[in-house]
């Protein structure tokens, strides 16, 4: 086959092919169009199966003992017991939406931290359990006894509360201590 180059010229010549398989539409039927119409565009065969894509070598896997260098995972401030920690899973599920991360509270729900302070608005165990049981539907807090909440899980929430009011956990994540 005789190819031409633009300007009309003997550029090369190469075998005839054989037409290709597949009658889609190829880049040399785009070039057909973009060349004048006195000359006569290359044609190269239509490519044949796509090869597989090489695949990367795999990267090795991250070392579980790294340290936690970045603001989202900051290492553990205090280490509780397993149903301090429950609680304070539960109190995120649960609870956090309305009275903020950490129990500090926000612009709907109050502080849990200072109602369960000495001299709070919730200053016992027995106070805070009838409050989550009954709820406070007037100021939309739901009845949490009447959605199912068990007790164990309420009391967790409470010893996590009351060691924030108390100042023995942090705000932050947890870690949960062995052995307890």
């Amino acid at each position: 086959m005789l190819l031409l180059s633009a300007c009309g010229e003997r550029a090369r010549q190469e075998p005839a092919a054989t037409p290709p398989a597949d009658t889609t539409a190829t880049a040399a039927t785009a070039a057909t169009a973009a060349t004048p119409a006195d000359s006569v565009a290359p044609v190269s065969p239509a490519p044949g199966p796509a090869a597989p894509a090489p695949v990367p070598a795999a990267s090795p896997a991250p070392v579980a003992s790294a340290p936690l260098t970045d603001q989202y995972h900051t290492a553990p401030r205090d280490t509780i017991s397993r149903q301090v920690y429950d609680g304070w899973k539960q109190y995120e599920l649960n609870c956090a939406r309305c009275h903020g991360e950490y129990a500090v509270g926000t612009t709907f729900a109050p502080a849990l931290v200072v109602s369960l302070r000495e001299g709070g608005t919730v200053p016992t165990q027995d106070a805070f359990v009838t409050v989550v049981c009954q709820g406070r539907k007037e100021k939309g807090m739901p009845s949490w006894c009447e959605l199912g909440l068990e007790m164990n899980k309420i009391l967790g929430i409470y010893a996590y509360v009351k060691g924030r009011a108390d100042g023995k956990i942090q705000a932050g994540r947890p870690a949960v201590r062995e052995n307890s």
